[in-house]
């Protein structure tokens, strides 16, 4: 699987440069509101930059509002003026990769975004772009084109969000120049994984649902579509979805397996009890924990049967959320499978101890090589934020581990027995 590095500043809420390498498994930790959620959400940004035909750098009006809900939000402390500094290697299956360093600079008065400097490189061939100031600026763009020691100002290049598409200049320019520039472009767009987006809190069942015309491609971001998947499996595909669900599940269920029934034309997903086949109840009257992992595992299945055709991201917020811990550590196991079967990588914000110690577990008896699994800790002090990558040996040991996370059982351990000293002390026993 081609390999992805990002890099980023003055972005939300890292106003220093901030690099990601995005290994099969990448997690992130960190207490709340250290910017764990801003920087597993940032490759979702960006491809709003790379699978585009927007002229705007970054095009989010395909994001949500939850999301996203400007681009001054983006900037560190919303400065009006700013620029977002974004920094991708792409890497393809040939091995050759692409340096990719963009500066989005923010027009407050236009209220747009231009790519004012952009920087590719491969093979030792560096092509710069330089944007020359207009006001108020016209499209397509001017730019000053350097390629090593040629320099062509006035060129006009067109932008499909971070990266050209067609350069006009009067006057001549060598056309492998120019080539390549495009060359470039075409490589990014087609080594950057497809992204797809779970976010932390999925929709609550409904009691029934309607057939849609075709099977969605994917859960949703807010697992909004399981169910359309589970409908169109158990009506079209002989159920084959629903029992790779229910292979994965095991023994989670303790007793009960996910079905689809049929009522007056519209579809209930239910559980129904594996002693006595009679007895089901609708998703809607279960626990929560049951509807937040339903997306994580019908996903899972759907990847098995419908392999992605291209690589792709997939970013899990809390995939944990009101699931008992006991279910934290095969979940871990389920992405590591995962990453190893399809070809799906995985960016996930995690608050389990439990999680973190099934990937170490796994890497200490060699089923996972270190350099699958990589793991950043977010902090914030003074509300600017920074990630530390924390890297585990091939013994699951870790380099570095961040004072007072994940301390909370042995504090409260030691507070049960010191209070037990004292009483002991205070009876004279």
């Amino acid at each position: 699987m081609p390999t992805v590095t990002m890099g980023l500043s003055n972005y939300r809420c890292f106003v220093e440069r901030q690099e990601v390498q995005l290994r099969p498994v990448t997690v992130v930790l960190g207490r709340n509101n250290s910017g764990k959620s801003a920087l597993v959400r940032a490759p979702l940004v960006l491809s709003t930059g790379i699978d585009t035909d927007s002229s705007s750098p970054l095009d989010l009006d395909v994001l949500t509002e939850q999301i996203v809900d400007s681009f001054g939000n983006l900037l560190y402390g919303g400065r009006p003026h700013g620029s977002l500094h974004v920094q991708l290697t792409v890497q393809g299956d040939d091995g050759e990769s692409v340096q990719v360093d963009a500066r989005i600079q923010n027009i407050d008065e236009y209220r747009m975004q231009i790519v004012s400097n952009l920087r590719l490189s491969t093979r030792g061939v560096d092509l710069q772009l330089e944007w020359e100031p207009e006001d108020p600026p016209e499209e397509p763009h001017s730019y000053t084109f350097r390629v090593g020691s040629d320099v062509y100002s006035g060129i006009k290049a067109e932008f499909h969000g971070l990266l050209p598409v067609s350069v006009e200049f009067i006057g001549e320019i060598p056309d492998q120049h120019i080539e390549k520039l495009l060359e470039c472009s075409s490589r990014v767009r087609a080594g950057f994984d497809t992204i797809r987006y779970l976010g932390p809190f999925r929709d609550r069942p409904s009691r029934l649902y309607r057939l849609p015309v075709r099977m969605p491609t994917d859960v949703g971001a807010s697992g909004e579509n399981t169910a359309s998947i589970l409908a169109s499996d158990s009506t079209r595909q002989q159920g084959q979805i629903l029992r790779q669900l229910n292979d994965a599940l095991g023994g989670n269920l303790l007793g009960w397996s996910i079905d689809v029934v049929e009522r007056s034309g519209m579809h209930a997903v239910v559980l129904r009890s594996q002693d006595d086949e009679t007895l089901e109840i609708n998703l809607a009257d279960t626990g929560t924990g049951i509807a937040q992992a339903l997306p994580i595992f019908v996903q899972r299945a759907l990847d098995v049967l419908r392999p992605p055709l291209r690589p792709v991201l997939e970013i899990i917020e809390q995939p944990e959320l009101h699931l008992h811990p006991a279910a934290h550590a095969p979940l871990a196991d389920l992405y590591l499978q995962a990453a190893r079967d399809t070809n799906v990588r995985f960016l996930i914000e995690t608050h389990s101890e439990t999680f973190l110690l099934r990937l170490r577990r796994r890497i200490a008896e060699q089923q996972v090589s270190p350099d699958s699994v990589a793991v950043y800790f977010v902090d914030n002090v003074g509300g600017s934020a920074s990630a530390r990558r924390i890297n585990i040996d091939s013994d699951g040991n870790l380099d570095y581990w961040p004072e007072g996370v994940f301390s909370e059982d042995y504090e409260e351990t030691r507070g049960i027995l010191k209070a037990q000293f004292e009483k002991a002390d205070a009876s004279g026993d």
